[in-house]
Parts: C-alpha cells; structure tokens; sequence
C-alpha cells in the first residue's frame, strides 16, 4: 500500500526569500501612480522663475506655489490612517490619485498667480494622502517579510525624482508652455489609475473598531501644527533667521499644538495617529533617526545646488544637470541595500550609509570656485550611493514587528518626522550659510563660506552614525507556523489541514 504525500513536508516549505509576485504587481501599480507626485514636485521648483515672469507675479508670492502645496500635504497626511481604515486602501488610493488629478488639469488652466496657488493646494490634498498610503499598501501585502527588498521598490520614485525632474522639467520650459509642467502629469494619474482598479486587492473598511469615528480634536491639532511648523521653518531662509517674528509665532504655535495633540492621544486607541507606536524600539529609533537623515541628508540639498550657481555660475538646469550623479548613486544602491537590510538588519546597512555621506559631502567643504567638477560630480555620486543605502533600512525598519493594523500609523510618523527633519535640516543650513557668505561677493570668498556651511553639514551628518546602533540588529526569521498565523490575522485563508 502506497502512502500518500503530504502537504507541507521540509521539501514543500516556501521560501522565506520569495515574495508573491502579485506584491510586485501591487507595487509596480503604486510607483506608476506616485511618480506624478514625486515629478511634479521637482519640475514646480524648477521652474518658480518661469512661472514668475509668466504670470507677472514676483517671486514672494510665486513661492507660495511650493509653499502651499507643502502645506497641503502636511494638513492631508495624518488623515491617512483614519481615511485608509474607512475607505479602504484601494478606494482612498484611486481617490487621492483622482484628486491630484484633478488639481494637475485645474493647475494647467490657472489664469494668474492666486488661481495656481489655490489648484496646487487641491493637489497637495491628493498627494498628501498618497505619500504615506504607498509604503503602508505595499507592506501590507507583503506582510512583514522582505521588508528590504519591498521598500527599495516602492521608494523607487523618491530616487528617480531628483534624477529625471529637473532635467525633464528643464526640457518642458524650453520647448512647450509652462502648462505642461502640469499636463504632463495626467499620463500617470490615468494609467495608474487604472491599474490600481486592476490590481489592487479589494479590502472592505472596517464597519467598527476604535477608529470608526474620525478624531476631530486630534485633527484641528495634529495638522495644523505641523503646517504650521513647515511653514515656519520655511520662512526662516528668506527672513532674519530664528529670532524673527514670521518664524517664531508659527513654530510657538506649532510646537504647542503639536504637544497639545501628543497630550490627547497617548491615551487614546482611536486617536488621529497612534503614538502608543513609540513603545516599540523599531518605530521610535526608525522615527527619531529618521528625523535626524532628514535634517542631515535633505538639509544639505540647499547647499548643492546653490554652490553650483553661486560659486560656478551654473543657471538652474545647469544645477540640476551637475546633481544627476547623486540621483544615480540613490539609484543603483537601492537594491543592494534592501538585500543586506533582510540579510543582516537595518542596523549595520544604515551606520554604512551614514558613513559614506559623511565622507562624500568632505570634498565640497574644501571645494574652491576652481576645483573640479569630475571630481564634485564623482563625490556626488558617492553620497548618493549613501543616501540610497541609508534610507532603505531607515524606512523599512519602523515596520518590524508591527501588525496589520499599525502599518498605516507606521507610515504616517516616519513620513511627518522625515518631512520635519528635512525642513529643520535646510532651516539651520540656511541660517548658517546667510551667517557664513555674509557680504561675499566674489566666487573665492564665497566658496570659503559655502566650505564652512558643508562642514556644518558633515558635522551633523557624523552624529547619525554612531546613533544608528539604536536601529534593530539582525531579524529573526518567522517559523513556518508563524508566517502562517501571520498570513491569517490578515486576512488569508488557512491551509487546509489547519481549517476547523
């Protein structure tokens, strides 16, 4: 008598490395959607002075273009937990893209300087739910494992952003109407759009839980505070410094909100953001290093591309042209960089890539008005391998150990402090830069200002490394019977020997 097989012997068990291929599908479906934002994000900056000329407005008041638009997506982000657990993930995203759409079509249309401001705050609606909601669907789906290996895919626009951007918002200037700048987003938002109708799972939103009703008083505080924070930290470049009333009255008020909202919701289940998150070690050091590379990795992208203007006379595409290596060594590292995040922790990966910005922003501290541009360009490249390899294991580890149901918070607090730390990051630079050009005139004097400026930034860049031994070390791979536990809490059927 013949004894049959058995499901699941050793020879059946499935690969911890592989991850299902409908996660890549899912997560193609989400990048062809978020590269409108992250594009439109990088061509509006670029072109600030075309639009200014074009709609016969001056430059303060162009900024709000940026300037609303960021403020925007930091009143929309908390809303993203709440929003997702209502909706559900592939309803709020088909929306939010909608959304974004629609405030690409209205912005192309806008007839003067008040009409475009006013359709790029439609957009950061849209945009300020997608940003979060992109990492936490994809997690989701690839419940916990490979955390690496998905989140060096789904970053992938925040990489192709700083590389293609610029140039392709250089060419729409030179050849079409500033309007494309905007058109030129609606291929995405379609196409994505329809394949999020195709691929994305279709989850139901919970009829009960603690979030049923949205948090209104964690709402009129969280987000406004931290609007109000942005929006403070970006007037400190164009006024004098910190001590100033424009800065300082928004950040009194955005810090005391912010606590205010800290106050009211740790001892809430159903408040606006989980914050009970910061008793786990992954999402409080993921958070606070992740404020930290914000602040030392964004905050030195003021200083480039000014270096490159000021000290060498580039004109903006020039600029963005010169920072293409950085946006390739982000590029290329990504992969590499999610392999050893799942082999041997975020820990050790996040410490290299500290260590290799730190070393590759050296050079322009001691860069002169002459020094080469093969070798700024191959520092460039450099640094941007260490930003790539640092922001991988940065974003993946708040997730470990986290269930189903605190990925969308996961994502939201790394999402804000990041955003915080970049604009703290390019507040400081900025202060110090005002301090050190001072009334440089010539392209010497100012590159010995801009030198002591980048050491500022190296100085705060070394502090991370040592810090990133607060990250969580090597993973432990779940037993069989735990991914299986695992995979049922989230809603998958159980096998059929382990069916009642």
């Amino acid at each position: 008598m013949s004894i049959p097989h058995r499901a699941g012997t050793a020879s059946a068990a499935p690969d911890p490395d592989h991850i299902d291929p409908a996660v890549w599908r899912l997560a193609f479906t989400i990048i062809v959607g978020a590269l409108a934002v992250v594009f439109d994000t990088t061509i509006v900056t670029v072109a600030l002075a075309d639009l200014a000329k074009e709609l016969g407005a001056p430059l303060s008041t162009i900024q709000w273009v940026s300037t609303g638009y960021l403020l925007a997506v930091f009143i929309t982000i908390p809303l993203a937990g709440w929003a997702q657990s209502r909706l559900g993930g592939k309803r709020l995203w088909i929306a939010s893209l909608g959304m974004f759409l629609l405030g690409s079509v209205l912005c192309a249309l806008a007839w003067n300087a008040t009409s475009l401001i006013a359709f790029r705050v439609v957009q950061g609606i849209g945009g300020g739910i997608m940003m979060p909601l992109m990492a936490t669907l994809v997690v989701q789906a690839a419940k916990g494992r490979n955390i690496g290996k998905v989140m060096a895919t789904v970053t992938l626009p925040t990489a192709l952003g700083p590389i293609l951007g610029p140039v392709l918002g250089g060419v729409i200037l030179s050849l079409a109407d500033w309007r494309w700048i905007f058109f030129v987003n609606i291929p995405f938002c379609v196409v994505g759009g329809w394949l999020a109708w195709r691929n994305l799972p279709d989850d139901r939103p919970a009829p009960d839980g603690p979030r049923a009703w949205l948090d209104i008083v964690g709402l009129l505080l969280l987000s406004p505070g931290v609007a109000a924070l942005i929006y403070g930290l970006s007037r400190v470049e164009g006024s004098a410094g910190f001590t100033s009333a424009e800065v300082l009255v928004p950040l009194t008020v955005g810090l005391a909100l912010v606590g205010g909202f800290t106050a009211w919701a740790l001892p809430r289940a159903g408040a606006l953001v989980n914050l009970r998150l910061f008793r786990h070690r992954a999402p409080a050091s993921s958070s606070a290093l992740g404020f930290l590379a914000g602040m030392t990795l964004y905050g030195a992208m003021l200083l480039l591309p000014l270096y490159w203007q000021q000290v060498r006379g580039e004109d903006a595409l020039g600029a963005g042209l010169l920072l293409i290596p950085q946006g390739v060594g982000a590029f290329i590292a990504r992969t590499r960089a999610g392999n050893y995040t799942d082999r041997i922790g975020p820990r050790w990966v996040a410490l290299t890539g500290f260590a290799l910005v730190t070393a590759a922003t050296v050079p322009f501290a001691f860069a002169t008005a002459d020094t080469s541009k093969v070798l700024l360009m191959a520092a460039l490249l450099v640094r941007g391998i260490g930003m790539g390899v640092t922001m991988i294991p940065l974003t993946g580890a708040a997730y470990i150990g986290l269930g189903h149901k605190e990925i969308p918070d996961a994502s939201i607090i790394t999402r804000v402090a990041q955003q915080i730390g970049g604009s703290v990051g390019t507040a400081v630079l900025a202060v110090i830069l005002q301090h050190t050009t001072g009334d440089a005139r010539t392209p010497g004097a100012l590159a010995d200002g801009f030198g002591d400026a980048f050491w500022w930034s190296v100085a705060f860049t070394a502090v991370a490394v040592p810090l990133c031994l607060l990250l969580p070390g090597c993973p432990e791979p779940p037993a069989p019977a735990d991914r299986t536990e695992a995979d049922t809490s989230d809603g998958a059927q159980l096998p059929p020997s382990r069916r009642p």
